[in-house]
């Protein structure tokens, strides 16, 4: 499987959806961004695309958007609870902003992952 990279405009754009609060983490996952809650992943990129971690119910209503879809790294194995945001809203910041901390509220809410390391 040939994981994809984000260019340097997905990475500006990762960092500047990001909330500022103490508790986001960031680290790579499989070589892209990804911001972390406790532990627990919320939202990242999957090469120039951004995706979020939310609950069933903001899922589906993300997914009324034109261009939101389920997250697939691997085609037929969605990763359940993420969603791809549409490409075409890298050109609304503040749309961006709202979902991310949304799904940064939700995360926030599930129990704490214990570190690996």
């Amino acid at each position: 499987m040939k994981i994809p990279r984000p260019d340097e405009g997905s990475k500006a754009f990762f960092k500047s959806a990001l909330p500022h609060d103490p508790r986001v983490t960031v680290r790579l996952v499989f070589g892209n961004d990804a911001a972390f809650v406790n532990g627990n992943m919320f939202v990242g990129l999957w090469g120039n695309d951004l995706f979020l971690r939310l609950s069933d119910e903001d899922r589906k209503e993300l997914l009324k958007n034109e261009g939101a879809t389920n997250f697939e790294p691997m085609k037929g194995k969605p990763m359940k609870g993420y969603t791809l945001i549409p490409r075409t809203w890298k050109t609304q910041p503040e749309t961006v902003r709202r979902w991310v901390a949304r799904s940064l509220e939700w995360a926030s809410e599930l129990p704490a992952k214990k570190s690996k390391r």
